[in-house]
């Protein structure tokens, strides 16, 4: 179909949830299976509308190769993503759903350390008596470094999280962590601690969209206000 759009949602949890209101607030009302493993779904009365439900990292990556049209995904994962994909999408808006913080943390018993200038010393000891890096684990290594360079922070090395990202420091993979949070209570359950100056990213749910088919969704995406 010609003038068909493909949009992209996140497949599970809240952020599913709150995805499928804001397009039923919007009057484009979502009708999907009742199957409980189909991935796909339509908007009432709109037949060139073809939903699929993804991972919300996926979601970026396809916005990116243009294989989605439209999208709902966190602005974290799309900072993330590299200047290569984040040049090729567009943040139509940001949404009032999905908010959460990317953070340094630390173990609660560090209590000299309650800044990324103490952190550094860290670093520099670490270093010096043990010969080794700060090791940071994290699923946010672009971002991370960023940061980390941008407070003067060298003497460190990122360690890739595979999930529980807050256990890494108490089974001895690393010494610090950075991950994402809305409410700090895991980290806390954890005995982790935000520093004070450790916020990376303020991030929430963003509707994008595919830069290369801006002129095709123009009149699509002015339904959104």
């Amino acid at each position: 179909m010609k003038n068909l759009i493909t949009i992209g949602l996140p497949s599970k949890g809240r952020l599913k949830d709150k995805s499928i209101s804001f397009f039923n607030n919007t009057g484009l009302k979502i009708l999907q299976s009742e199957k409980e493993r189909n991935y796909f779904g339509t908007i009432e009365n709109k037949s060139n509308i073809k939903i699929i439900f993804l991972h919300a990292k996926e979601i970026i990556q396809r916005l990116g190769d243009g294989t989605l049209d439209i999208g709902i995904s966190g602005l974290d994962l799309l900072n993330e993503s590299g200047k290569n994909l984040h040049d090729k999408i567009n943040i139509k808006r940001k949404l009032d759903f999905g908010n959460a913080n990317l953070v340094v943390a630390v173990p609660d018993d560090w209590i000299d350390v309650q800044t990324i200038a103490d952190l550094e010393e860290v670093s520099f000891d670490l270093r010096s008596k043990k010969n080794r890096r700060l090791r940071v684990a994290t699923k946010y290594p672009n971002l991370t470094n960023d940061f980390l360079i941008s407070k003067g922070v060298t003497q460190y090395k990122i360690i890739p999280s595979l999930g529980a990202t807050e256990t890494y420091p108490f089974i001895g993979s690393s010494e610090v962590i950075t991950d994402i949070t809305s409410t700090g209570k895991t980290l806390a359950d954890n005995n982790l601690r935000v520093l004070k100056d450790g916020l990376i990213l303020n991030s929430t749910a963003c509707l994008l969209s595919a830069k290369k088919k801006a002129a095709k969704l123009q009149p699509f995406l002015n339904s959104f206000g």
